[in-house]
């Protein structure tokens, strides 16, 4: 079942004429006084009955994409003058541009006599009266209808704001149920939406800080784990797992160490990640081909939760190495550096606020990072350029942590406890503070973790 989800064969063909992109329709985020672009996303066509219902469900999921986003304001069908539409003929625009709609998607889809399904969709410009972008997906079974109807929504937010979507990709989480006493934290995964749910792993208990391979394929955690050696002790060791074989390893085993916090390369080729030994916590970097290890930090205190750059260049982590929890960046093989604010260090300390600054997570774009912060005891996701400039605060509660970057660096997905006593929930939030929204889970859920979009 989840090798369907994520490992689909899309024969992808364009249909019809689309205008240059310098004269496209676009839709820019900036300002305080952005208005979302109004778009209208009637029900798909279908030529047979099963089609039909089909067609239904994927224009529901495209509008759902659309709409859950910062970007977009679904127009309400009910005010829809022009309703039999024909992927083959023009729309009626001015039927379109009396309901205000700037944008409007039409499609259909076909299932072949081979139970093929082809979806083609077009996307207009309204108020320019012209056909914008045509495109055709063909899958071998209806039961991929779900994946299609996120790659329809991925072309038209790129169509119309020039940037990569976002919809066809998947979260892991840890699942978490149980008593305080006896929580129980598995591994999971579903799609971006929180559809196709379902636990990885069925007999591990304490799983920590899940992260994706940048191919999808893989993701390494950590996991509390009794010791071979003396069962009544439990390690944290670092795990990685194939999802399509189910096959497992621990990634390094050092006597009387703890790996935890680990990351890939932006080249999915090494990890780094922190380890604490003899009560000092630093930072290693691991070639997964040779399993060859180098010690990035020294220092004396606590150095932990290392993300690479995009470029794979540098990484951005936490130390109390000045007194308190703050944002540091270091190049990516520990060497010296010059540093933002002058002078040349192996690290060179990025946030300067008050109160205590951890988990970063580079944006796939790198030009922000975002991160933790505590402060007279509350919670705070935010931003901040790799240089130490332009912090902002995006959210605030009781208790927000662990944020992670939707896969075009426009959204951000971390885990809130509304109070105290509140089990976990997924929530995200756009780059600009706008659109705060829960994610569905299935229960209690933390430490999520965006894929790239999916291949």
């Amino acid at each position: 079942m989840r090798n369907v989800h994520l490992f689909i064969v899309l024969l992808v063909t364009a249909f019809g004429a689309g205008v240059p992109a310098h004269a496209q329709l676009r839709v820019t985020v900036e300002g305080v006084n952005f208005q979302p672009m109004p778009i209208a996303v009637p029900d798909f066509d279908g030529a047979s009955a099963p089609a039909k219902a089909v067609a239904t469900q994927m224009a529901d999921v495209i509008r759902a994409d659309l709409a859950g986003s910062a970007i977009f304001r679904m127009i309400d069908q009910t005010a829809f003058i022009e309703r039999d539409l024909d992927i083959s003929l023009a729309p009626r625009f001015p039927d379109w541009t009396v309901i205000q709609a700037q944008a409007l998607v039409v499609g259909n889809v076909v299932i072949d006599a081979s139970g093929n399904m082809v979806t083609q969709f077009r996307l207009y410009d309204v108020f320019g009266s012209k056909e914008l972008f045509a495109q055709q997906y063909t899958v071998p079974t209806t039961d991929n209808w779900r994946r299609v109807a996120h790659k329809v929504a991925d072309d038209v937010y790129a169509q119309l704001t020039g940037e990569q979507g976002y919809f066809d990709s998947r979260i892991v989480f840890v699942s978490e149920s149980g008593p305080v006493t006896d929580r129980r934290r598995r591994l999971a995964i579903m799609d971006q939406d929180g559809a196709n749910a379902e636990h990885l792993l069925s007999g591990v208990n304490s799983v920590l800080t899940p992260r994706f391979s940048p191919s999808s394929q893989t993701i390494i955690y950590s996991a509390f784990v009794a010791d071979a050696r003396n069962p009544a002790i439990t390690r944290l060791r670092v795990y990685l797992y194939d999802i399509e074989t189910g096959r497992q390893e621990v990634l390094s085993e050092i006597e009387r160490a703890t790996n935890y916090a680990a990351r890939f390369s932006p080249d999915g080729k090494s990890v780094v990640m922190s380890r604490e030994k003899n009560g000092n916590s630093d930072i290693y970097a691991i070639e997964l081909a040779r399993r060859a290890e180098t010690r990035l930090t020294t220092s004396p205190s606590v150095d932990t939760s290392p993300s690479y750059s995009p470029d794979g260049r540098s990484i951005v982590f936490t130390s109390d190495r000045g007194g308190s929890p703050q944002l540091y960046v270091m190049r990516a093989d520990g060497g010296a550096m010059s540093c933002p604010n002058g002078g040349t260090e192996t690290a060179c300390r990025i946030s300067f606020g008050e109160g205590n600054y951890t988990t970063p997570v580079w944006s796939p774009r790198g030009d922000w990072v975002a991160f933790t912060k505590q402060q007279s005891g509350r919670f705070f996701i935010g931003v901040i350029q790799p240089d130490g400039k332009g912090e902002r605060l995006l959210t605030e509660s009781y208790l927000d942590e662990g944020p992670t970057w939707s896969p075009n660096g426009r959204v951000i997905s971390f885990f809130r406890e509304a109070g105290p006593g509140a089990g976990p929930r997924l929530w995200s939030i756009d780059l600009t503070g706008r659109n705060l929204k829960r994610l569905p889970t299935p229960g209690d859920a933390s430490d999520p973790a965006w894929s790239p979009l999916l291949r």
